[in-house]
């Protein structure tokens, strides 16, 4: 098989229909250069919030089974609009809910652990030159129900897969470019951090730092997967941080 990437988009990524189009062209733009993808998919930026501000609405107590497959319909749209657009530029591409990709889980509804992945269905879709597109942050349970990983769950997904897959790296794709040493959104004195090793991505990450999942680095980590970090507006094969590469 061809080198492979896991691109995943995060929701500021896939939060209008022209970035979603800008997502698109970034997986043809690797695809003419031989480079294998699958992509995950998040919920575009605020919508689970507002089905969370929905959900209140409509009960008083909370169904956690129900809340969890009416969050997973987010990650489902973002998928499903970017397999669409991937058609409009003649890639035959393919969306699956985290259920359909093979990703196994364990644990309580909102609170998934991932304990599995078979990547069958994901390697015949490759083998036949279809872009996976994954719908991330959700996983099947033993006795078939969806479960959510957590908030910033869609960066989990992409790690265990990526490692699952044998990826030659994992992309994650935010609104910034990149870890810096204060959060860029609010101080404007923040640095860009070109290179991190693992050890200091998890440190970060478990401090507070919001921009890349505390158990997706630890994942990263045991799996020795490269990671980049970078924005939806970076150009293909620059910018951003990159984590655990060789010195």
């Amino acid at each position: 098989m061809a080198r492979l990437l896991v691109l995943k988009f995060g929701g500021h990524a896939l939060a209008t229909p022209a970035r979603i189009r800008i997502a698109a062209r970034r997986i043809a733009a690797w695809r003419k250069r031989g480079v294998s993808i699958v992509a995950v998919a998040s919920a575009p930026a605020g919508l689970t919030d507002r089905l969370l501000g929905t959900a209140a609405h409509h009960t008083s107590t909370r169904s956690h089974r129900e809340l969890d497959r009416l969050l997973a319909t987010g990650e489902d749209r973002s998928a499903a609009l970017l397999a669409l657009a991937l058609e409009a530029l003649d890639v035959p591409s393919r969306s699956l809910r985290g259920t359909e990709a093979g990703l196994i889980a364990a644990g309580e509804f909102g609170a998934g652990q991932v304990t599995a992945v078979d990547t069958a269905s994901l390697r015949d879709l490759l083998d036949q030159g279809v872009v996976p597109i994954v719908s991330g942050f959700q996983a099947a349970r033993a006795d078939g129900e969806c479960v959510t990983l957590g908030r910033g769950g869609s960066d989990l997904t992409a790690v265990v897969l990526a490692a699952a897959l044998g990826a030659a790296e994992c992309h994650l794709i935010k609104d910034v470019n990149g870890i810096h040493t204060r959060d860029p959104r609010q101080a404007v004195d923040a640095t860009p951090i070109r290179s991190l090793s693992h050890d200091q991505l998890l440190l970060l990450a478990r401090s507070g730092a919001r921009v890349v999942h505390a158990g997706a680095a630890a994942h990263a980590r045991s799996a020795a997967l490269e990671l980049r970090v970078y924005s939806y507006r970076a150009p293909l094969t620059a910018g951003g941080t990159r984590i655990g590469a060789a010195a």
